[in-house]
């Protein structure tokens, strides 16, 4: 198996959330664990972006056994913050990537939550400093290219942002509703074999 799929997880997150550790399993138990990276992102976007796009280069040249020259080879799985991120990096790099309930106006949605946080999953502090916000204005992307690259997993009740943007932003692309769900996506098993279908076909 040559393909490869990084994953980035959203604000406040990590690779231990409940759909990085399915994907973590379910791609265990088919052999497939070479192929998945899944870093703890750092609040800085420009700090996230640049250990992101290390990584994905490093899977690329795995995949392709050397320089790049297949990107289609890789995969980036963003989830919310992480799908903004996914987005930029699918733009930069030529590879594809699925979306999951991915931001749309990053630095506008997160303009309230500069200030004092704590991770989800370790409740480790942190701060998300005002100009974070100018690191994610500067990787938005204007319009998605090559839409066959993308795939948008987007839920109708989306607590935290509005599925209409996602759908908006991603005419055009694979999309897959999901009519009510959550920000979370906690019907994500039965999501993930499409995810995993489109990263690995």
């Amino acid at each position: 198996m040559k393909n490869r799929i990084l994953y980035l997880h959203g604000f406040r997150s990590s690779p231990a959330s409940f759909k990085g550790k399915l994907m973590a399993q379910t791609l265990a138990e088919r052999g497939l664990s070479h192929i998945w990276a899944a870093p703890q992102l750092p609040a800085s976007p420009k700090a996230a972006i640049d250990l992101a796009l290390n990584l994905a280069q490093a899977q690329l040249r795995e995949a392709n056994d050397g320089p790049d020259n297949d990107p289609s080879r890789l995969t980036v799985i963003g989830s919310s913050l992480g799908g903004y991120y996914a987005t930029w990096l699918a733009e930069k790099l030529g590879c594809k990537a699925v979306l999951l309930n991915p931001a749309v106006h990053a630095a506008r949605d997160l303009t309230p939550a500069v200030g004092e946080h704590r991770m989800y999953h370790s409740d480790a502090p942190f701060i998300f400093l005002p100009e974070y916000l100018d690191e994610l204005a500067a990787l938005h992307v204007d319009a998605p290219t090559r839409l066959h690259r993308y795939f948008l997993v987007a839920a109708t009740g989306d607590e935290v942002l509005d599925w209409r943007e996602m759908h908006d932003r991603y005419a055009g692309c694979r999309e897959r509703i999901v009519q009510g769900g959550d920000h979370g996506l906690s019907t994500f098993a039965e999501l993930l074999p499409d995810v995993l279908a489109f990263a690995l076909e």
